[in-house]
């Protein structure tokens, strides 16, 4: 069985080898920000350090100096993105766009009413284009009043100095506006359908099993289900901010004393909604299984998912898939043995295969490669899709971590690691932004998302109903489960 909890994603990540390096976006087809282009200094400039002409370290200063432009400069697109999603680290976002509108208040002279026109409107677009870079890659970081104050100031500084901004800064505004406004309601989604998933138990005890609907009753074919659970994913996936991997992974180091944005409550609900519509879709899947009274209605179930899972692994959609094999390999679905008796399992033995936990997850990383390259020589949305198996993701970004400091000896920033954090998480940004091709049916994701599901107990019970108790262990454990579960002697 698969590992679903996060407790339980450490503790298996911790007894497994490092893993290696994903494939990474054209964006970062380069190990690091090269000084070359922008400057022609020695190895050490200003509080930066460079190995091979590529950035490797430098001082929390020094670094956001990089990121603000000038007339003459603009930082690099992967540049941008790493520093963004690694500062908050060592700096709140919203300080730390306190400082870029210090510095461009500052350096530029915006503060001066007599500032050079032709010099304003030189520094203005490059201004413009770094906080919508910003406001478009992370939007969350705006739900803080204080970072909107920073941004309201320095676009009223811009503003004021020439007009001909004001449509850009209208355009930029509206932009994260809609963003936010999207996630605030996709957020409130999310609490109605927790509030309206009834429990199971509560379901049988008041409702005669034969009018009870089942997922092969909502929809009889494998493929169609395998697409509206790729509805649900890419849905889920767009909304995880890139910064919610950071704050999630990566620990406070002791050398950042009160900086560390794990000071403040975590900001991550949406990736913490991906991770339990995992969990979910596994124990949906146990539950649907265990549920039938017949044996052969429970072998149809299981062969069905085999079917489902399998369209998953066509799509791309690999994070279901593992989720369905999870759910099949749960202790009250495997110890089914009369039903899977009946069962044709060569399909599922081969999808077990590909993503067969052993050598790091070799065969699953192979299948993500192919997945990968398909989708980026890809002509129509269906082929673009990747959707990875979400816990190896996280592991692999929290073995980057642990085995890599966030500063150096000399208290600088250790830059080459969020070079490689940076990759990882770029990959995954283009992996969401993909438009589900699929024709989205309600009634069957109303079904995926609030059909009510068992608990682990209410699993083993319903397993033990179906299959009786093998051993004493088991006899009692049924015992204590229908006293406690059904009230029952």
């Amino acid at each position: 069985m698969f590992c679903c909890s996060w407790d339980s994603i450490y503790k298996k990540a911790l007894r497994e080898n490092m893993p290696q390096t994903p494939p990474f976006v054209a964006m970062f087809s380069t190990s690091g920000y090269n000084r070359n282009l922008y400057q022609t200094n020695e190895d050490s400039y200003g509080g930066l350090y460079y190995h091979d002409n590529n950035l490797v370290s430098g001082s929390v200063e020094a670094l956001i100096q990089l990121l603000v432009p000038n007339v003459d400069y603009y930082p690099d697109r992967t540049y941008i993105f790493t520093f963004l999603l690694s500062s908050r680290l060592f700096i709140h976002p919203y300080e730390l766009l306190a400082k870029v509108c210090h510095l461009c208040i500052e350096q530029q002279r915006l503060c001066d009413p007599g500032a050079d026109k032709i010099r304003l409107r030189k520094i203005a677009p490059k201004v413009l284009q770094l906080l919508t870079e910003w406001t478009d890659t992370f939007p969350y970081d705006f739900r803080d009043e204080r970072i909107m104050r920073s941004l309201k100031e320095l676009t009223h500084r811009l503003l004021t100095g020439d007009e001909i901004y004001r449509k850009a800064v209208q355009q930029m505004t509206q932009s994260l506006i809609r963003k936010l406004t999207t996630l605030s309601q996709y957020e409130e989604v999310l609490l109605k359908i927790n509030a309206t998933v009834p429990d199971r138990l509560t379901v049988l005890k008041t409702k005669p099993q034969s009018i009870q609907r089942d997922i092969v009753t909502v929809c009889s074919d494998p493929y169609t289900l395998a697409q509206q659970l790729t509805h649900i994913e890419l849905e889920r996936l767009s909304y995880i901010g890139p910064e919610e991997f950071v704050q999630a992974f990566v620990n406070k180091d002791p050398l950042d004393n009160e900086k560390s944005c794990f000071n403040d409550h975590k900001k991550t609900r949406n990736l913490e909604a991906y991770v339990e519509w995992f969990n979910r879709l596994s124990y949906l899947v146990a539950t649907e299984i265990c549920m039938p009274v017949k044996k052969k209605h429970r072998a149809r179930v299981i062969e069905y998912f085999i079917d489902v899972a399998r369209e998953c692994f066509n799509i791309g959609n690999f994070n279901s898939l593992m989720a369905i094999i999870s759910g099949m390999n749960m202790s009250p679905v495997s110890r089914l043995k009369k039903t899977w008796g009946k069962v044709k399992t060569a399909k599922f033995d081969i999808l077990e295969h590909q993503m067969d936990p052993s050598s790091n997850f070799y065969n699953y990383r192979t299948a993500l490669r192919g997945a990968t390259q398909r989708s980026l020589t890809a002509h129509s949305s269906r082929e673009k899709i990747v959707i990875p198996f979400f816990s190896l993701l996280i592991k692999d970004i929290y073995f980057l971590n642990e085995g890599c400091a966030n500063r150096l000896p000399n208290g600088h920033i250790n830059f080459e690691k969020f070079w490689e954090l940076a990759k990882q998480v770029s990959e995954f940004m283009t992996w969401k932004q993909v438009e589900c091709p699929f024709e989205r049916d309600r009634k069957i994701l109303q079904y995926l998302l609030t059909a009510p599901v068992f608990n682990e107990d209410a699993l083993y019970l319903a397993s033990y109903e179906s299959e009786g108790p093998e051993n004493h262990i088991e006899k009692e454990r049924w015992k204590s489960l229908r006293s406690s579960l059904l009230n029952r002697v």
